[in-house]
């Protein structure tokens, strides 16, 4: 009976995870809300290029706030779990060496991966919950012929969260529950508003937490100088896809592939960042034509509806959360890494970022380009 299971919802603050708690508690399940306190928000606030607060950020202390309400008024018990100090160790500091050595990465798949899933469910154990519910937006379930937990696109594509949810495990799959993967977004607020939740209206999160703003190169350079570094030298030269100089920059953490703002170019054509060169410091520039590319390279590949990868496959991948999933060859490399070659050239392809594999709506599995 539902009424036996204790089930531990994990809270941000937010519509998705509030209305969940509020289904699940009408279903007559017990549950426990459960926030984790990742950044401190205001840290950085007073170093130059960083503003005091930002709206419509995640995780921050108003969330907490609305998170404690929410379970408040279902009458369920709530925790904040303060996971600050490996928030920074396995999402922020990564998160800076990697923009720093010219790749870009995400760290909300980060913070599932090692934080909002294996946090969360450790506390769930430690506090006799079975499993925990999340208001992403997926589906799982269990395939007897495989024997596997499968995750796969949820009902409303234009809110697909599979792309974050690529490192799951086995066991994580197992212990979690989506329950908002069969619905539609307007429903759900609807059904927070059924259950009369002050955060019905409340919009969705657009910020990563510890930028505020979305500017990177002032967070970096304010969280280098909070830790007594200087921003590393990495000055130099832009140059065309040919290897002519055609410009000078003040550092590679200023750029991203595909990237057209900010180059301090004059040209007849719009320029557009190709590649980034961290050995030299050199960052390659050219048309968007030169932007396509019809392949791709991944490592530190997570399985999920299969085992392992033996032989060439068909599968569609996304390259971005945004990416429209495109078709591709994937095939097994060494040491574990996979290639694949697609079908139409895709464009802006980003080492450092997610490349997650699909075959309809199943996730395959993901990894990240390099």
């Amino acid at each position: 009976m539902p009424e036996q299971q204790t089930i531990a919802v994990a809270m941000s603050g937010g519509v998705d995870s509030s209305a969940v708690a509020a289904l699940l508690r009408s279903q007559g399940y017990t549950l426990v809300g459960l926030t984790l306190q990742l950044w401190n928000q205001r840290r950085l606030s007073g170093h130059e290029g960083m503003p005091e607060a930002v709206q419509g950020r995640c995780c921050s202390i108003d969330d907490v706030y609305d998170a404690r309400h929410v379970a408040e008024q279902l009458d369920i018990p709530y925790y904040v779990v303060n996971q600050q100090d490996r928030f920074e160790a396995d999402v922020v500091k990564p998160f800076v060496s990697e923009y720093l050595a010219g790749r870009t990465p995400i760290p909300c798949t980060l913070c599932n991966n090692h934080l909002k899933f294996d946090q969360l469910l450790t506390t769930a154990r430690q506090i006799g919950a079975d499993r925990i519910a999340t208001g992403h937006y997926a589906r799982n379930r269990f395939d007897e012929a495989r024997q596997r937990w499968i995750l796969s696109r949820p009902a409303d594509h234009s809110k697909d969260q599979t792309y974050f949810l690529f490192g799951l495990t086995q066991e994580q799959l197992s212990r979690t529950l989506f329950p908002l993967g069969e619905m539609q977004k307007p429903a759900v607020r609807e059904m927070a508003s059924e259950a009369g939740l002050n955060v019905a209206t409340k919009p969705d999160s657009q910020e990563i937490c510890f930028i505020p703003g979305g500017d990177y190169n002032a967070f970096l350079k304010a969280y280098l100088d909070e830790q007594g570094e200087d921003l590393p030298d990495s000055a130099g030269e832009l140059v065309s896809s040919s290897g002519e100089v055609i410009g000078h920059h003040q550092g590679i953490q200023s750029f991203t592939v595909g990237q057209r703002k900010g180059l301090g170019l004059t040209s007849a054509d719009p320029l557009y960042v190709l590649a980034i060169h961290p050995d030299s410091h050199r960052v390659t520039v050219g048309s968007n034509d030169e932007l396509m590319s019809t392949n791709l390279r991944a490592n530190r590949i997570n399985w999920i509806s299969i085992p392992e990868l033996t032989e060439d496959i068909r599968v569609t991948i996304k390259v971005r959360h945004r990416h429209t999933p495109a078709a591709a060859t994937l095939s097994p490399g060494p040491d574990g890494t996979v290639t694949a070659i697609f079908d139409e050239p895709q464009r802006a392809i980003t080492p450092g970022q997610a490349a997650v594999f699909y075959q309809e709506d199943e996730v395959v599995g993901g990894g990240w380009i390099f």
